[in-house]
């Protein structure tokens, strides 16, 4: 029974192996699905949070207000990644009109919704008009 019972352990052993490639491409794709659905709503609400919270100063498409620079253009997203524009919302801009808005740091929206309106704002990246008067569009 030793023997038999060790030659059944090896042979589910390679079995487990062998379907180890086909489980990882098949889970490798699930995962980047459920990261499609996610960016997807994560856009949605953001979007929502975006003309709630940002349209007033940035406009409704990022385009700049008077008091506000453009998010929407070459230039900003040249120097902006994903990392720096959730730390400009969380934190504000010390020195200029723009708030924190982080509910830890006293502002209104919570980590998540941070990270929805910046999925928002990123999704213009690819036909960001080139701006060079991002900062000031107004002026």
């Amino acid at each position: 029974m030793g023997a038999r019972s060790t030659s059944a352990g090896v042979v589910v052993l390679v079995l487990l192996v062998a379907a180890f490639p086909g489980y990882r491409a098949v889970e490798a794709g699930r995962r980047d699905e459920r990261a499609a659905e996610r960016r997807a709503a994560e856009t949605v609400v953001g979007r929502q949070l975006y003309a709630a919270n940002c349209a007033e100063c940035h406009g409704d498409s990022g385009e700049g207000m008077d008091n506000a620079p453009a998010l929407n253009s070459k230039q900003f997203f040249a120097s902006a990644n994903e990392k720096l524009v959730h730390h400009i919302v969380e934190g504000g801009v010390p020195g200029t009109e723009m708030p924190a808005w982080w509910n830890e740091f006293g502002g209104p929206l919570t980590d998540e919704q941070i990270r929805a309106i910046v999925t928002y704002v990123l999704m213009w990246v690819k036909n960001a008009p080139d701006r060079p008067d991002w900062r000031a569009p107004g002026s």
